[in-house]
């Protein structure tokens, strides 16, 4: 199972033309059966594509929002617990990394997921069992 990061679902809803091509390899992705997402990325997902963007672009409405976030319920989602939270602050100590991007690989590890896919985390780089994997590069 792969762990998909907040960035490829919101490229998945992005109407910017510069992301035509993301926005295409989010599809593809998001139409496997083989994910996981945590609540942290769904809440993440949420709150940036309901955001009006500088350029006046690209927020959904809180309807549009929600609809995708109970489709994306189709996958295992990982809820946060304190176990993940201590994992998670103590790989951000040996990783050097912040809070956020360690709670995400956390919850894949808890999931069982090998791969995490992000573009905001070096693409290449292994995290213990999880490797992070950039789809867009």
């Amino acid at each position: 199972m792969r762990f998909v990061d907040t960035n490829v679902l919101l490229y998945l809803v992005s109407t910017d033309p510069a992301e035509a091509a993301k926005q295409r390899v989010a599809s593809r992705i998001l139409a496997s059966e083989d994910l996981a997402l945590s609540v942290q990325v769904l809440q993440e997902f949420y709150v940036q594509a309901t955001r009006v963007r500088p350029s006046g672009r690209g927020a959904l409405t809180h309807a549009q929002a929600a609809h995708l976030v109970e489709a994306f319920l189709r996958f295992p989602v990982q809820e946060m617990t304190v176990d993940i939270l201590r994992a998670a602050m103590a790989a951000k100590d040996r990783y050097r990394l912040s809070l956020w991007d360690a709670l995400i690989l956390e919850a894949a590890r808890t999931l069982g997921c090998r791969v995490v896919l992000s573009e905001d985390m070096a693409g290449g780089a292994a995290y213990g069992s999880v490797k992070v994997v950039n789809p867009f590069a």
